[in-house]
């Protein structure tokens, strides 16, 4: 697929941009001890991550990738409520930038890209992480999981990008380092790249069939045309 026509580039943020289970851990952890529920680890939460913080939470009760059938919704909403405090409360102090995104993402900004995150987080932690990693005034939009009816893989945050900026499937980008965001790309039509370090279930990116794989976001820079 030709990049040649590309002019905004979608970015994922958790496994992308940001190792963010850190802060998550502590969150989930806490919000299932708050319920009465065993104690979670990082490195499960780093296995769980990736669909939303609604199924991170009841994956976290449920002690698996499988949500318990027998979870109530009510038990379930009490977690996410305990979650979203948590989360808030953090700080996020703990999550970092993998290597070459800052100096990536202004690469391509200042080369006249457009640059949107398109996360399943919820909406309301976003401008804060962005604002911490000095990262705000590069993004013309960031739609988190819940600014929509429906978030990746589902093709409608990326339809809603494509019809607000009057764009052909072949003007975005969609960057990413889960099948989630591979299969969102796939089904608005646009072009995927994919990154290997981030949160995929313990599944190769590969087996997702991204349009490009890269090491690192400095590759998308050499990557795509300068304008």
């Amino acid at each position: 697929m030709s990049l040649r026509f590309t002019k905004l580039l979608a970015f994922d943020l958790d496994g992308t941009l940001l190792d963010s289970v850190p802060d998550l851990a502590i969150a989930t952890d806490q919000a299932v001890q708050a319920m009465g529920h065993p104690s979670v680890s990082e490195t499960q939460v780093r296995e769980w991550v990736g669909n939303g913080a609604d199924v991170l939470v009841a994956r976290a009760l449920s002690q698996s990738m499988d949500v318990d059938p027998t979870l109530s919704d009510e038990t379930k909403q009490q977690a996410r409520q305990y979650f979203d405090r948590f989360y808030a409360e953090c700080g996020h102090t703990q999550s970092n930038l993998y290597p070459s995104v800052a100096e990536s993402l202004y690469k391509l900004h200042q080369a006249g890209y457009l640059l949107a995150i398109v996360t399943n987080k919820p909406c309301q932690f976003v401008p804060e992480i962005l604002s911490q990693h000095g990262l705000s005034e590069l993004f013309i939009d960031v739609l988190g999981g819940d600014a929509l009816e429906k978030k990746k893989p589902d093709p409608m945050p990326l339809n809603h990008l494509l019809e607000k900026h009057q764009l052909s499937t072949d003007e975005m980008i969609m960057i990413g380092d889960s099948k989630n965001d591979i299969l969102a790309a796939k089904n608005a039509g646009v072009t995927s790249v994919a990154l290997p370090y981030g949160y995929n279930h313990g599944e190769p990116i590969e087996l997702s069939q991204p349009d490009y794989l890269i090491d690192d976001l400095s590759q998308l820079v050499e990557l795509l045309p300068c304008h």
